[in-house]
């Protein structure tokens, strides 16, 4: 799932349009380097934000959300990823690109199983729809008002000061 305009949205989508009515269910992975997490950046143009949010997707019918996570980190990085600890659930109501959307995120802290990712300070990624997408190694203390952008989904901040 990408988060920039008409590709990496954070949202339910079909053709690069939210699916009106819908509550999409998401499994994102929170991967830690010391105080960093690993995040795909994003931009909203309607609202002129960049924002950030741990890289995953959604879960198809029938699918395990762990499982969701490990087909997703494939599908988007081409790497592997294991320790798989559920850590939490997040609810998203939001808009992007000026229209409504809602999640049920099922957040997991996972490792990458190849430790040469944690040597690297970001990584271009490829999205299921062929565009790329940049994920970083963020600090926690880079999140928030007056930072480099928002954290979402929300309520995660929270949670990842519960599990530290």
């Amino acid at each position: 799932m990408t988060l920039t305009e008409g590709s990496m949205n954070p949202a339910a989508v079909e053709g690069n349009v939210l699916k009106k009515n819908r509550i999409r269910v998401l499994s994102l992975g929170i991967f830690r380097r010391g105080d960093s997490i690993f995040v795909a950046e994003g931009y909203d143009p309607t609202k002129a934000e960049t924002f950030y949010r741990p890289l995953g997707g959604g879960v198809e019918f029938g699918e395990q959300a762990a499982d969701a996570l490990v087909r997703e980190m494939r599908e988007e990085t081409g790497l592997e990823v294991r320790n798989l600890r559920y850590a939490g659930m997040c609810e998203n109501i939001f808009t992007y690109l000026g229209q409504p959307g809602h999640e049920i995120v099922l957040l997991y802290e996972a490792d990458f199983a190849d430790p040469t990712v944690y040597e690297n300070d970001e990584m271009i990624c490829q999205e299921d729809d062929e565009l790329p997408f940049k994920a970083v190694w963020k600090p926690l203390s880079e999140f928030g008002i007056n930072r480099d952008g928002p954290l979402y989904p929300d309520g995660l901040m929270k949670l990842l000061r519960i599990n530290e």
